[in-house]
């Protein structure tokens, strides 16, 4: 979940901010309680890791296909 400040503690504590998000932490910037931008950290293409686990958690939640579904996907536009 992402924390919430104002746009002015984020120009005060910018350098702690990026370091909270190099940590892993999120935040949104609000310009009173108007959200007007979000901070996240920029993965590297090394987090391969990270990458798998969320991959193998949405292939949790997806349901199964049959198959005759993987058969018609294959096939589609063939004809």
């Amino acid at each position: 979940m992402a924390t919430t400040i104002k746009v002015s503690e984020a120009k005060t504590h910018l350098s702690d901010v990026l370091a909270r998000v190099e940590a892993g932490e999120d935040f949104i910037i609000a310009r009173g309680n108007d959200p007007i931008a979000q901070i996240t950290r920029v993965r590297k293409q090394t987090d391969m890791q990270l990458l798998l686990a969320e991959v193998r958690a949405a292939r949790t939640k997806a349901t199964s296909s049959t198959h005759e579904e993987i058969l018609s996907w294959r096939d589609e536009g063939r004809r």
